[in-house]
């Protein structure tokens, strides 16, 4: 099976999307305590996104990271901003377990050779943002080439996983481009991790069965925030009326 990673978008110090529970319960907006959360649901790993990072071309809310990584005992992987070395470095210097970049690598590829180069592949994830079958850049500029050719650019450069979010499925749509994902599965070498439009177990299984390919992962955010998995109906139901509680490890 495919890991299931939850995601946590932070803007303004906040989660962006609200998470419900039963009978119209929503759940905290403090990134803290929804990462407690999704431990306590039994996630292995969380991938954080800072969106003010990403607008403003540098890491924003690392504050409220480094605490999220003080309060549970998974994996943090981080996007969002991370366009120098340096940025990389701090980040691991204060205990995130994976880097997610994606402008540095189409606009300073030296810079993404160095961070491979020290940290190594296995901590070093590319992000293809896709619009129209080419690559975003600086959260939507189009960077002026296809998925497909900038994957096998990264391989060449020594990367070993990409984090494909197909921007035209991702949200109210929930369709993630399947066959965009088998293109790039089958022919580029790298593992994958689908982000974006995955709207439930029937799509989630749909990417099951490209594992053979090399997509192994998924990072999922609005469809488990709005429960559409059976599973998280029996977390919420005990979850409850003890919150946040029952999210502290």
């Amino acid at each position: 099976m495919i890991l299931i990673i939850p995601s946590i978008e932070i803007k303004n110090g906040r989660c962006a999307i609200d998470i419900e529970g039963t009978n119209g319960f929503t759940y905290s907006k403090v990134p803290i305590e929804i990462a407690k959360l999704w431990r306590k649901e039994n996630a292995k790993s969380i991938h954080v996104t800072d969106l003010d990072g990403v607008k403003q071309g540098r890491p924003v809310n690392f504050g409220i990271i480094t605490q999220i990584l003080k309060s549970v005992d998974i994996p943090i992987e981080l996007g969002g901003g991370l366009r120098t070395f340096q940025n990389v470095k701090d980040a691991f210097k204060n205990g995130i377990y994976r880097v997610v970049i994606g402008t540095m690598f189409i606009e300073n590829p030296d810079e993404a050779k160095r961070s491979l180069d020290v940290y190594g592949p296995n901590k070093i994830a590319l992000a293809i943002d896709v619009n129209n079958y080419h690559i975003t850049v600086k959260g939507g500029e189009d960077g002026g080439i296809s998925p497909l050719s900038a994957a096998l650019n990264a391989y060449q450069l020594g990367f070993q996983r990409v984090i494909y979010t197909d921007i035209l499925t991702d949200g109210a749509a929930r369709m993630p481009n399947f066959k965009a994902v088998e293109l790039l599965a089958k022919n580029s070498n790298l593992r994958i991790t689908v982000s974006g439009g995955i709207g439930g177990l029937d799509h989630l299984l749909k990417l099951q069965e490209l594992e053979p390919f090399g997509v192994d992962s998924v990072i999922i955010g609005r469809a488990l925030y709005e429960n559409r998995f059976p599973c998280q109906q029996l977390w919420r139901m005990c979850e409850a009326g003890n919150y946040p509680y029952t999210a502290k490890i």
